[in-house]
């Protein structure tokens, strides 16, 4: 414990960040560092309670409390150590993880917790620094290979482990760069494309080849891989969009997210765009879907100077606090305001969008939407909405941008080719713990598993894929489970 009296001397304290009015103007990164003082201080109110519930919270089950008393004492190899024992990219997730440990920090139950993330990502940050990022690869190869297809964080990872472990990785990206959502779905001004490059950097020297350009089942079929790997596993994400079927969704102004958000990281990265530019620019802007995506595409708009930005839920609006429904040290659902909201955006809850509306040359130019009320159960989760009488109106708009989430992996070309069995929910059938599917040599991890979720459940995933696919390839792992019980030992003795 870096000091027993820290977390009543110290209050949470976030870096500071450029004004919404500065940071609008372009879309670099806008949060500072910490000074080394206010990481002393910040990393000093983690209480190193007995039973450290920031473990369980994380899905990659980081060290915390350990590596918190690490950067206290500025033992920045120790901390680094420790936490790439379990997170092979801490630069992603302490830039873009909703940070489900802080939700079960100990300290949390009565003040603010610990900034887990922030301090994450400073270790990486500070190794980065220093040197200590170093390749990982074992000089003695096993023979075995492996194809790992898609580069998001799921594959990054599981080709990350499985390079450590030994193998002969490629991975395969049918986009024109690596990174998968990584790249072409956060935005620059959450986490700028340099980052990502880096850590490829080192990934090349551990000798992992990456391959782009390249969409199996297209460029290259998909029984070659089977044929002339060891084994393949499948990381290509949950792909296929939530669609708005209502009238009028064939009016021009209406795109998904992604598409939208893709093409303007491409802009700022200088790649090539092929299909008609979706801007924001001069428009009245509505964002249906209330998550991280819709929020990104209040930013993106805010950067391209939208003449307004309205995000619209369906559902009812979140409590600012926990209710005795969400106790700790469950994640709760809660109010979030990200820094886009701060750059502007006006906010609706309880929001049916019932019809597009166009006008003489098919373009979209306004909504007609409605207020809902919702029924809950006796734990307040919803059950069903109704219409509030009267409440129909038009609210003038030229572009939609739907976010309401992936519903599962593109099934037509790679996965319809591997003969892949699918689940009731349409993801590639491969158990939690095996990781395999019905496809000899052919392993799954990630969203396209487990369906849409977080960075930091792709990295887990793609990790402990990893594990599997090396206990397939030689009887046994040399890979560590996140369930490791001394997985600190194995790092320091």
């Amino acid at each position: 414990m870096g000091k027993v009296t820290g977390f009543q001397e110290y209050d949470r304290k976030m870096p500071e960040k450029l004004s919404p009015a500065e940071r609008v103007k372009n879309y670099n990164e806008f949060e500072s560092l910490y000074s080394d003082e206010e990481l002393n201080k910040q990393s000093a109110r983690c209480m190193d309670c007995g039973i450290p519930f920031c473990h369980s919270g994380c899905p990659l089950g980081n060290i915390i409390p350990e590596f918190n008393d690490a950067v206290y004492h500025h033992k920045w190899e120790e901390a680094y150590l420790i936490l790439a024992s379990t997170n092979n990219f801490p630069e992603f997730t302490g830039r873009i993880c909703p940070a489900p440990c802080e939700s079960a920090c100990v300290l949390g139950i009565h003040r603010p917790p610990v900034a887990i993330e922030e301090i994450e990502k400073h270790i990486i940050e500070i190794a980065y620094q220093k040197n200590l990022v170093k390749p990982v690869a074992p000089l003695i190869k096993t023979g075995k290979t492996v194809a790992v297809v898609g580069s998001g964080p799921a594959g990054l990872a599981a080709a990350a482990q499985l390079s450590k472990a030994g193998h002969e990785v490629t991975v395969y990206e049918r986009d024109d760069k690596i990174g998968g959502l990584l790249r072409y779905g956060i935005p620059d001004f959450k986490m700028e494309k340099w980052v990502i490059d880096r850590r490829l950097e080192v990934m090349e020297k551990d000798g992992v080849v990456f391959k782009t350009n390249t969409e199996i089942g297209k460029d290259i079929a998909a029984d070659e891989l089977t044929r002339n790997f060891d084994a393949v596993v499948l990381t290509g994400g949950s792909t296929i969009p939530r669609d708005l079927p209502i009238p009028g969704r064939e009016l021009k102004g209406i795109y998904f997210a992604m598409d939208f958000l893709k093409q303007q990281n491409k802009r700022v990265g200088n790649s090539p765009i092929t299909a008609e530019d979706i801007l924001a620019t001069g428009k009245d802007v509505v964002v249906i879907g209330g998550g991280d995506t819709g929020s990104d595409c209040v930013g993106t708009s805010n950067r391209q100077k939208a003449n307004s930005v309205k995000q619209f839920e369906v559902m009812f609006q979140p409590p600012e606090k926990r209710t005795p429904h969400m106790p700790w040290p469950t994640y709760p659902m809660v109010l979030k305001t990200t820094t886009s909201h701060e750059e502007g955006v006006e906010r609706h809850w309880g929001i049916n969008t019932k019809e597009f509306l166009g006008d003489e040359n098919g373009n979209l130019r306004a909504l007609r939407i409605a207020d809902v009320s919702w029924e809950t159960d006796f734990l307040g989760r919803p059950v069903k909405f109704s219409e509030v009488e009267g409440s129909e109106r038009e609210i003038p708009c030229q572009r939609v941008f739907l976010a309401m989430g992936f519903l599962n992996p593109q099934y037509t070309g790679m996965l319809e080719s591997l003969g892949v069995e699918l689940d009731a929910r349409k993801n590639v059938n491969a158990k939690e713990g095996i990781y395999r599917t019905n496809v000899s040599k052919v392993f799954a991890a990630g969203d396209m598993r487990r369906g849409q979720s977080l960075v930091v459940w792709a990295i887990s995933e793609g990790r402990e894929c990893a594990r599997k696919v090396d206990e397939f390839l030689m009887g046994h792992s040399v890979l560590e489970s996140k369930d490791s019980v001394n997985q600190f030992d194995q790092v320091f003795n």
